[in-house]
């Protein structure tokens, strides 16, 4: 027998029709709960040990970078700022995402606020973007400074390199708004439980109740039209520094790399 019942959405209320046999409605998630590595939880203090490991090198890395290129002018060139974007996108998305990993596994702290999960889910996308962003700007240098590396200075200036950096962040800020937007107008009434560590888009959709092709269609969107985009832009760069090496004329013994040999006069 089916019944009407509601289900509160963010702000609305809306009906909602579904069988008694099948599931319990599940109403207002002001909080997800978390389940981490369900099936290996009695081993979880064990799990978190190369967590944590990798997070500490990570973060002790990635500030080694930027301490280093800071106090070194020498290294003030294009690809140490990208070099120094990446680090500091690196312990961003870290964050993000291990420390809530660690508590569930050190202090069975499962539960997340609704808006906090929003937020964490919003800021993997965006820093993963962001991340991709930076890998095609250090193909990008790369190319200019081997295949053109008497124009790098005037090309790659340091104005230039602020406005790849601004595009790489307002790249990865719009393509990760509209998951948000889409994961926040969605009614949650069938289950509060993410069946992973941390929030991610596709996790939090299936637990929606209406229709969730939009979701669907821009995360298979974005999947493939960033990553593909991206990949095709880095393999192109690489595919062109190659071939300039390539076809750099190869060295005959006892040619001189500095010019044609100093004349010497014929003694009369």
């Amino acid at each position: 027998m089916q019944k009407t019942r509601f289900c509160l959405r963010i702000g609305h209320l809306l009906p909602y029709t579904m069988s008694d046999s099948n599931t319990t409605v599940f109403t207002n998630p002001s909080t997800f709960i978390l389940l981490g590595i369900s099936v290996l939880e009695v081993a979880n203090v064990w799990i978190s040990i190369p967590f944590c490991i990798t997070y500490a090198i990570a973060i002790l890395g990635d500030f080694t970078i930027l301490f280093i290129v800071k106090r070194e002018t020498s290294l003030h060139r294009p690809l140490y700022y990208f070099l120094c974007m990446l680090a500091v996108t690196d312990v961003a998305l870290c964050t993000c995402t291990i420390p809530k990993m660690l508590s569930i596994f050190w202090l069975n702290s499962r539960e997340i606020d609704f808006s906090a999960c929003l937020t964490q889910m919003y800021f993997i996308h965006c820093f993963t973007v962001m991340e991709s962003g930076i890998f095609v700007a250090m193909a990008f240098d790369r190319y200019v400074a081997i295949c053109d590396p008497l124009r790098q200075s005037t090309t790659l200036t340091n104005s230039v390199v602020a406005k790849v950096g601004l595009a790489v962040v307002l790249r990865g800020d719009m393509l990760a708004l509209p998951y948000l937007f889409l994961a926040r107008q969605w009614p949650y009434c069938r289950t509060n439980i993410i069946p992973h560590s941390y929030c991610k888009h596709m996790a939090m959709v299936k637990l929606a109740c209406g229709d969730i092709r939009i979701s669907i269609y821009y995360g298979l969107f974005l999947v493939f039209f960033v990553t593909g985009v991206d990949v095709f832009f880095i393999a192109m760069s690489y595919i062109q520094t190659l071939r300039a090496i390539f076809s750099l004329p190869p060295k005959t013994p006892g040619s001189r790399l500095l010019g044609p040999a100093p004349h010497t006069s014929v003694p009369s």
